[in-house]
């Protein structure tokens, strides 16, 4: 595997630094490096989508005919890794990167005719309905209930953790169509508009004091059959190709190869007690250097999964290996800022960071409504406490372990 850049990828590599040299405002910027979630605020994540669609790079990794790049493996791992570079704040995947691959794959004509385009162009932000009060990791259990009545579905049940459902207008779903033997079959994944009646959004306010996360709750919803996406009773084949794009449809190593110079940059300016750059510090510097140990293996895994689907394979068990690896190093990123910030990572000041959603409730007390500590330290705890959902979400660690026991090890 040659990882060196052809001359046409160098001159990609320029073409999309002009870009964002041109486009990432400095309130961009600003917001991708003072984000504390893996999700950007509504409002920045519309405009940095707006901006991208424009360019017609707002989803690269479609096909061509559906308004996707002509990109090769390489140009795509390139874009992903000058966005992180610059800061650029990140999209929404529930749309572009989750329901957009499944419709392609398995929608109707009509399906990809109506909501391609309009996820492309932002008409419709989408939220995911999956994890469920009682199916979570055992997802298969789910029991949202969707009642053949003819020429509809009548749908009852919950939602949980339904990522920024308080500004979606659509959710795909998984419901119970049936009840069989193996509960992974009578599911079927099913299309919602959000506005339908008997639709109700509540909050679920994270550790880091956010409302990104959501109840969704459906009470005799009615539902055409033509919003159903593949077959009648086949969702679980739908939904297990989606997981493949959700943990494993995205590059990790360029995001966190860029908060580790972040962390490393911290630890340049900050000192110990007695006066040594924290960077010198031989057992802070050690740990500086195991985790870019880590993230250059999980990259060099990236290359080599890159160098696959090059040949036309689909991601498979490897998606697992990405989300745990993707994820834990993440959240070992998280402790060493913490680390790094010291004192600094102790006041709670959202206000001067770039939440993933509102912040319920907060208001600067009187005379701190200037944030506490150098600029860097703003974002530390509550990015902290908001990773640690990230060996949860898109199934858990333990799970996408089992995963890969059962598909690589025959276990």
């Amino acid at each position: 595997m040659d990882l060196s850049l052809s001359t046409k990828d160098t001159a990609f590599r320029d073409e999309v630094r002009r870009f964002l040299d041109e486009k990432l405002t400095p309130e961009l910027r600003e917001t991708g490096a003072l984000m504390t979630s893996v999700y950007a605020d509504y409002e920045t994540t519309m405009t940095w989508h707006k901006t991208l669609y424009e360019k017609g790079w707002v989803a690269p990794a479609w096909p061509v005919e559906y308004g996707g790049c002509d990109w090769s493996i390489a140009q795509h791992y390139i874009f992903s890794s000058e966005l992180s570079a610059a800061g650029a704040p990140s999209l929404s995947p529930m749309g572009l990167g989750m329901c957009g691959p499944v419709l392609i794959g398995y929608g109707t004509p009509e399906q990809k005719a109506f909501y391609l385009p309009r996820m492309l162009d932002g008409s419709d932000f989408w939220c995911q309905g999956y994890s469920e009060p009682g199916s979570g990791s055992d997802l298969a259990s789910l029991q949202m209930s969707a009642v053949d009545m003819g020429d509809h579905f009548l749908c009852n049940g919950q939602k949980i953790w339904t990522t920024h459902a308080n500004y979606a207008n659509r959710i795909f779903n998984l419901v119970r169509t049936s009840k069989e033997d193996i509960p992974q079959r009578g599911i079927t994944f099913l299309l919602i508009d959000m506005d339908t009646p008997g639709v109700k959004v509540e909050p679920l306010i994270m550790l880091s004091g956010e409302h990104i996360q959501n109840q969704v709750f459906f009470t005799d919803v009615k539902v055409p059959k033509a919003n159903v996406v593949g077959k009648v009773g086949d969702g679980w084949t739908v939904a297990k190709y989606l997981m493949q794009f959700e943990r494993g449809g995205h590059a990790y190593a360029p995001g966190l190869t860029t908060r580790l110079n972040r962390i490393r940059a911290i630890a340049e300016a900050e000192r110990t007690g007695d006066g040594m750059k924290l960077i010198d510090e031989p057992d802070f510097a050690s740990k500086i250097a195991a985790a870019n140990v880590e993230i250059s293996a999980l990259e060099f895994t990236e290359h080599r999964i890159m160098s696959a689907l090059s040949n036309g394979e689909a991601p498979g068990a490897e998606s697992s290996l990405l989300k745990t690896r993707g994820t834990e190093i993440s959240q070992r990123l998280t402790e060493l800022a913490i680390e790094a910030v010291a004192a600094y990572a102790m006041p709670y000041q959202p206000h001067a960071t770039r939440p993933g959603g509102p912040v319920p409730g907060f208001v600067a007390p009187k005379g701190n409504e200037t944030p506490i500590g150098p600029k860097y330290s703003l974002p530390v705890m509550a990015k902290y406490l908001n990773d640690r959902a990230g060996s949860i979400y898109a199934g858990t660690n333990e799970v996408q372990r089992n995963i890969m026991a059962k598909a690589v090890l025959g276990l």
